[in-house]
């Protein structure tokens, strides 16, 4: 029998032990709850990819989704992000979106937007507009080739691929109309481990018998979720106006998009910012792909321009609706044979190619431009000038022609400088000695006098005026020069005028005329 000392120092360490473990059970439970509700929160790893030609609505399609009026423009790879807020459970997270620009030539940009280890939490936006529909099947189907040569260039794990690939096809084969009643109550999942763009077959689903799919759906099968979004669909009314569509040209424009969308497992939306069609309903449809949020809207493709198709529901029995109203075409006749893009009536304006003008047709031009003399304006004003032409030239005075003379006629004669010779005229007068100092002047015997101009010498006026008509000298009449014009300036240039004359005069050999003085000599 053990001592009554030993039993309590037995004793005392099962105890501790006890409250070790009984610790260890409630810190166990404590991260048990946080990692619980750490999986149900919003993840912040979703993403979705905008894809489509420039000027098709993309920028203005994200910034509604975004909730921002203006939106912003860049160039190349651009990032924004939407916000997501789960009223249910009081949370929020954001979603990125990459857009990528409409230039080919930045394809190169994919493999930031889509990689290896974000293959699986991204969704894809196919934009194309309805304000061009003769371009919109060569359009979805250039990206969706861009899409596919990259997804081919990604090291994805064969298993995981068609992973991918069948959680698609399981998507299709398991949509069911949703039920407006009950939307109210359902819960949306965000278990870290249940993905609603990928999501997996569970073992109580196995046995479900799964409803078989078309030749034609899912052809083209490339293991990421699709939604094909039809931006600027308000464009159809001025196509019936402008264009004389009809109402089975967009029958047959939408027969052939929900064909694409077979084949690619896509989504389809008409949508117009304008004027707020389907905006609203994108944003739930993409949360409701993303994040499994509830979503209660059926397919929609009564109204031409506001057009819904959920993956899931659409097939060619569905599409062959639209064939009834196609009269004077066939469903498969070729999309740009029937769509054709209008002849534009205004040309393109571009910038006129300026050549350089030869240098010395351009200086005859000039000296042209410079003989000609400009009209005179009302009450002696001289007209304005165009730039680069030479100051106008003040003709001489109207003259009157007797005999083969010329005598000035002045409408204010002037008197003359005593001992100077000076002409009896305003301005004008100086200005018509100037265009005799430039021709070659002929004396000739007989002619009337008209002054004593050349110290004794006389000048045939009339011969220098005939050269002149040959410039169009005398063409305008002598404007009504102004009175109050200083009397002392014109003489001092009328005087400086005779200097010049009888310099150049001396000059020359002096011509006597025939007679007897001359014999005599």
């Amino acid at each position: 029998m053990a001592p009554v000392g030993e039993k309590e120092d037995r004793m005392g360490p099962t105890v501790a032990d006890d409250d070790e473990n009984e610790s260890q059970t409630l810190w166990a439970t404590i991260l048990g709850e946080v990692q619980s509700s750490s999986a149900t929160n919003l993840p912040s790893t979703k993403s979705v990819l905008v894809l489509g030609d420039n000027e098709s609505g993309k920028t203005t399609l994200v910034a509604r989704l975004q909730g921002v009026e203006e939106p912003r423009k860049g160039s190349g790879l651009e990032y924004y992000y939407i916000d997501v807020k789960d009223d249910y459970r009081d949370d929020q997270t954001h979603a990125g979106v990459w857009v990528l620009d409409g230039d080919p030539s930045h394809t190169g940009l994919l493999k930031f937007a889509i990689t290896e280890e974000n293959f699986e939490n991204i969704l894809v936006l196919l934009v194309a507009s309805m304000a061009q529909p003769w371009s919109i099947m060569e359009s979805l189907n250039k990206w969706a080739s861009y899409l596919q040569e990259h997804i081919d260039r990604l090291k994805l794990k064969p298993e995981d691929r068609r992973e991918y690939e069948e959680s698609l096809v399981r998507f299709f084969q398991e949509y069911t109309e949703p039920d407006e009643n009950s939307s109210g109550s359902q819960v949306p999942s965000h278990r870290r481990d249940v993905n609603p763009l990928h999501p997996t077959a569970s073992h109580t689903e196995e046995d479900k018998v799964l409803r078989p799919l078309g030749e034609d759906t899912l052809s083209q099968n490339l293991g990421i979720p699709i939604v094909v979004v039809i931006t600027k669909s308000d464009a159809i009314s001025s196509l019936e106006k402008q264009h004389d569509f009809k109402e089975e040209h967009f029958d047959f424009i939408q027969q052939h998009i929900r064909k694409f969308c077979l084949h690619y497992g896509a989504s389809l939306v008409y949508s117009s910012v304008k004027e707020e069609k389907n905006c609203d309903l994108l944003y739930k449809y993409l949360v409701h792909r993303i994040y499994g949020f509830p979503f209660s809207s059926p397919a929609y493709v009564v109204e031409k321009d506001c057009v819904f198709v959920p993956a899931g529901w659409d097939n060619d029995k569905k599409i062959s609706i639209l064939y009834e109203n196609l009269n004077t075409m066939k469903s498969d006749d070729c999309y740009e044979d029937v769509i054709t893009k209008p002849i534009t009536r205004k040309p393109i304006q571009r910038d006129a190619e300026v050549v350089a003008e030869d240098e010395q047709v351009f200086l005859m031009k000039q000296q042209s431009f410079l003989n000609k003399q400009p009209a005179p304006g009302p009450a002696g004003e001289t007209p304005a000038r165009p730039p680069g032409s030479a100051p106008p030239r003040t003709t001489p005075p109207r003259t009157h022609t007797t005999n083969n003379t010329v005598t000035p006629v002045t409408s204010s004669p002037k008197k003359m400088e005593a001992g100077k010779g000076t002409p009896t005229s305003e301005g004008m007068l100086a200005n018509f000695f100037n265009s005799l100092l430039n021709k070659s002047t002929a004396k000739t015997p007989g002619a009337t006098k008209a002054g004593d101009l050349t110290g004794g010498r006389r000048i045939n006026l009339h011969a220098a005026m005939d050269q002149g008509r040959d410039r169009n000298v005398m063409s305008v009449r002598r404007p009504v020069m102004q009175k109050s014009r200083d009397k002392a300036a014109v003489s001092r240039e009328a005087a400086a005028e005779l200097e010049r004359l009888q310099k150049s005069k001396k000059m020359t050999p002096e011509v006597k005329p025939n007679g007897p003085d001359s014999a005599a000599s």
